[in-house]
Formats: structure tokens, C-alpha cells, sequence
């Protein structure tokens, strides 16, 4: 639990900053983004998206929502 709450930190954190997102082209043709911690590390992918134009929405909602996305936390089924 420990690492997911830094995990949730870090893509919390990173989100904020526009140089840790890159943005790729998938073997289709589609664009889609990864977020990157400081240390290189990928610790976010998109979808794809169909066009860059359309992308850049998607990557403004996470650079919006991330860094302060309520977090809920559920109980596994047992």
C-alpha cells in the first residue's frame, strides 16, 4: 500500500509539469502520451488518441485533474 500511495504521489506531482509528458506515436498511427517521473521512469500511459489536436485535450485534463485528484480508496473483495 506503502508504494501505491507514492506511486499516486509521484504521478500527482509530475502531472504538474509539462516537461515530464511525451508524446508518441503508436504502431497504428495514433498518438498517445506517457508521464514520466524525474528519474526517466514512465509511470503514466494514455490511450491512444486519433489525432495530436485531440490529445492535447486529454493531456490538459490530466495536467488539470491529476495534481489534485481525490483519492478513494476501496476494500478488496475478500
Amino acid at each position: 500500500k506503502r508504494n501505491a500511495l507514492k506511486g499516486i504521489e509521484s504521478v500527482r506531482k509530475n502531472a504538474a509539469e509539462d516537461a515530464q509528458f511525451e508524446i508518441k506515436t503508436a504502431a497504428n498511427g495514433e498518438v498517445y502520451f506517457v508521464l514520466k517521473a524525474k528519474n526517466s521512469q514512465v509511470i503514466g500511459k494514455s490511450e491512444t488518441y486519433p489525432t495530436e489536436a485531440v490529445l492535447k485535450k486529454g493531456l490538459a485534463s490530466v495536467k488539470n485533474n491529476a495534481p489534485e485528484a481525490k483519492l478513494v480508496e476501496v476494500e478488496a473483495d475478500k
